[in-house]
Order: C-alpha cells, then structure tokens, then sequence
C-alpha cells in the first residue's frame, strides 16, 4: 500500500509539467494563435436566420455579405419597382430568404424513409419471433391439446369438483349434459 502512494506522489510533478504544458497550448488553440487547432464559433449573440412559417421575417437576411451585381440590385430595388424584371424581383427575394412558403411547406421523403425504417424493423422483429418459435422454443405441452382438455373435464365432472359454484354446478349429472 506504501509502495503504491509512493508511487503515486512521486509521479506528481511530471504530470504538474504535462497538465502545465497541455493547457497553456489548449489557450493558444482556444484563440486562434496560429495553431491549426482552432476552430470556428458562431457568436449566438448576433441575429440568426432561419426559415419557418410561423416567423415570416427572420431577424436577418439570408446573405448578408452582397456580390458587386447584388449590390448594383439594391441599388435599383430604391427605385420603383416597375422597372425591375421578374428575374430581379426573384434574385432580390432569394437575397432575403432562402425559400419561399411553398418550398418551406413542401413535404420531403424523410416521414416516409422513417416510416420504412419502422416498417423494416417491425417485419424483421417478426421473422425473428418465427425462427425462435419454430427452433427455439420446445413444443407445446400435452396439456394443452383439445382432446386432453376434455378428458380433463370429463374427470372433474366425474369428481365434482366444485360443485356449487364452479361449471360442475352447470352439469346435468342425471341427464348427462350441460344445463
């Protein structure tokens, strides 16, 4: 037990050295220091677009950095309107937003791939269920054959088993049939 604190406390401050090394390196990749590490993060505090039909403006437009030509565009869109062509109108909406309310309400394929996905499970749960009760399982008892049950019933008639309230009390003993 002593030979493994020893060990232990004695590995102490080389692992001080590599945590010490590690995390100041981890800093420099943390804030893009030239290191190939970094990596990009969204800042969540400036307005985000997305497309959704019950927010018909989102809180940006959907490019927000404009070509020379796309410029040019809202240059003209000050103006009236009746001088822009329709391949203009639609490039000044497609500036704003990425789809338009029949696209957003377009169904996709996905409700079906998922519905096939669940469909493909379900039948090969099945055929698992089959194979298992065809060469798992052990047969079914005797007991439980239509021609043991009637001789089951034929013997507890025979020894009226419960005869006041049970199906005894529903047998004809003088007659030889049910009630």
């Amino acid at each position: 037990m002593l030979r493994l604190t020893a060990g232990r406390v004695g590995g102490l401050p080389s692992r001080w050295a590599v945590a010490a090394f590690s995390s100041s390196s981890a800093r420099m990749a943390g804030h893009g220091h030239g290191n190939t590490f970094s990596r990009e993060q969204a800042d969540m505090s400036l307005p985000m677009y997305w497309d959704r039909l019950d927010t018909p403006l989102p809180d940006r437009p959907y490019q927000d950095t404009l070509r020379a030509a796309d410029k040019s565009l809202k240059q003209k869109e000050k103006g009236p309107w009746n001088y822009l062509t329709k391949e203009e109108k639609i490039a000044l909406y497609r500036l704003m937003f990425k789809e338009t309310y029949a696209e957003m309400k377009k169904s996709s394929s996905e409700s079906k791939t998922m519905l096939g996905g669940i469909f493909f499970f379900i039948g090969f749960t099945g055929l698992v269920v089959l194979w298992q009760r065809l060469y798992v399982y052990p047969t079914h008892p005797c007991t439980l054959d239509d021609e043991w049950q009637t001789m089951q019933v034929k013997r507890m008639l025979e020894m009226w088993v419960n005869p006041v309230e049970s199906f005894s009390a529903k047998w004809d003993y003088e007659k030889g049939q049910w009630k």
